[in-house]
């Protein structure tokens, strides 16, 4: 399978150290030979993925920060990050890849569930918080991620008992696992492989959360 090349990571720690536009025109074609690297490593995660699940397509997100609403107005970004989705409305859920010297992590999840999506994972945490909690409890989950992770309300949502059982999950507003790696992994030639394993450790959590998010509480298909 394709490597991240060390001098992609070295592209990234140069332009940490020199983030101002000059520098990127003159550096340009080492960029595009790193986005290009990266893509190449996309596509062999992809093919290996497709074994096992049905995965649509990927995207490596561009390079170029939006700095119009943010106080940082550094112009680049100094990580690589990439989003493999999912084929068809029944498999929920996303896995990343994000490359970064010194950050480097593999994962996926619902960062941003929408209202209603929100509400019937909580509904169906309220009647049976186990199943999910068996799931992210499991020994191959916790090995890779620990736990799983997201934001939360510091009290339970509107309508929930703050003493239910599994209150630390209704609380959720995001549901996501990542593991992560260092910079020698990311370099090796069995990173690959390891990035495809944590991606299938999250396949489980993927698959119960379809499970929810296209039915009702009474198990009836909504797709």
């Amino acid at each position: 399978m394709s490597t991240i090349q060390k001098s992609t990571f070295t592209f990234l720690k140069d332009i940490a150290k020199n983030n101002h536009k000059d520098w990127f025109d003159e550096n340009k074609p080492r960029y595009l030979d790193a986005k290009a690297n990266m893509e190449s490593f996309m596509d062999a995660v992809q093919d290996r993925l497709n074994q096992t699940d049905v995965i649509s397509g990927y995207k490596v997100y561009r390079i170029y920060r939006d700095v119009r609403f943010s106080k940082d107005k550094t112009p680049y970004k100094t990580y690589l990050h990439a989003y493999l989705k999912r084929e068809g409305p029944s498999k929920r859920g996303g896995y990343w890849v994000g490359i970064e010297p010194g950050n480097t992590h593999i994962g996926g999840g619902f960062y941003g569930p929408e209202k209603d999506d929100l509400l019937r994972i909580r509904k169906e945490i309220e009647a049976d918080g186990k199943s999910m909690y068996d799931i992210i409890n499991s020994p191959n989950f916790k090995k890779h991620f620990g736990s799983l992770k997201g934001d939360g309300l510091k009290t339970a949502p509107k309508g929930f008992d703050k003493k239910h059982p599994y209150i630390d999950l209704l609380r959720k507003k995001q549901f996501y696992a990542m593991e992560s790696f260092t910079d020698s992994d990311v370099t090796s030639a069995q990173f690959a492989d390891k990035v495809v394993d944590t991606l299938q450790a999250i396949r489980p959590f993927f698959d119960y959360m379809s499970d929810v998010l296209t039915t009702d509480l009474n198990g009836r298909s909504l797709v």
